[in-house]
């Protein structure tokens, strides 16, 4: 069946865009993931900028296999920026990998076509020439373990908050956009890039030390019953964690969305937490980028 093809012109780079009435999610259209990434991005774009993006993509919808690219097909436009990271003991086999970075609208509609969900950046940046950088930030994953759920999130994310503010270090929360919430800190380039893990890993397990019945900083998942899984791997420069503002796979269309501590302090159920593409539009329009200081606010590491 050939796909149904719509020239498009997106701040002077041509686009063809393929079957845009194709439901990706059962109540929202491949139309409708362009036109969601399309409106986000003046927020969103900032956050992606000198990354490297690891794309998951759903050709066939939610309900379809997905696949990871780290690779940059061999149809990208000449458009796209790409660099040329190495990836030592990557599963394709090759000592480096050519990754789009998505620096501007064209790319980010051009990704969304492809039926790229979902964008996870790193902790790093890349500079011209294709430097690696150091991280920039530090993350945490607050994964809930049944029958804990995201309200608990919200209370290991506040006694984190006041962790981290011992160390005189500021934090910003999203949600996953699924069940957890991720708390971020933005950090002066450390001289080492292990640094922001090594830091991570200590403030993960100094919380489980404090609270056992509530945190647990293993990755052992036997131990992870009704308490929060504080999660520091993702700041190991091989991983990357869902970018601000990502749409997310699920039954419905969620968002990875900034959000505020006091909206962290009165969350009762997942309900309060949970943002569509719609609700996610209204919120910037309403508080512009609530990570905004992710982008300039750089703290030394303790």
């Amino acid at each position: 069946m050939n796909a149904k093809r719509t020239p498009v012109e997106v701040d002077g780079r041509k686009l063809s865009l393929s079957n845009l009435d194709k439901s990706l999610y059962p109540d929202f259209t491949k139309g409708e993931v362009i036109d969601y990434y399309a409106r986000i991005a003046p927020v969103m774009l900032p956050h992606l900028k000198d990354r490297a993006a690891t794309r998951i993509r759903w050709p066939d919808g939610v309900d379809g296999t997905r696949f990871f690219e780290k690779n940059a097909p061999s149809h990208t436009p000449d458009w796209v920026r790409t660099a040329t990271i190495p990836t030592p003991g990557s599963s394709t086999g090759r000592d480096t990998l050519d990754f789009v970075v998505v620096d501007d609208l064209p790319t980010l509609v051009w990704c969304a076509n492809l039926a790229a969900l979902e964008l996870h950046v790193p902790q790093w940046k890349v500079g011209p020439r294709d430097k690696v950088h150091n991280p920039d930030l530090v993350v945490f994953d607050l994964d809930p373990g049944a029958p804990a759920t995201i309200v608990e999130a919200c209370e290991v994310a506040h006694l984190l908050r006041d962790l981290l503010a011992e160390d005189g270090l500021e934090s910003y929360p999203k949600t996953s956009g699924k069940k957890g919430l991720h708390l971020y800190v933005p950090v002066k380039e450390p001289k080492s890039a292990e640094k922001t893990s090594e830091y991570a890993k200590a403030a993960a397990q100094r919380l489980a030390e404090e609270h056992p019945r509530l945190v647990v900083a293993k990755m052992d998942k036997r131990l992870r019953k009704g308490k929060i899984f504080v999660d520091w791997s993702q700041n190991n420069p091989a991983k990357t964690t869902v970018a601000p503002y990502s749409l997310r796979a699920a039954s419905r269309p969620s968002v990875s969305t900034p959000v505020t501590w006091d909206e962290l302090g009165a969350c009762e159920s997942a309900a309060d937490l949970t943002f569509t593409p719609a609700g996610m539009l209204d919120r910037v329009e309403e508080h512009g980028d609530l990570l905004e200081p992710l982008l300039k606010d750089r703290q030394p590491l303790p």
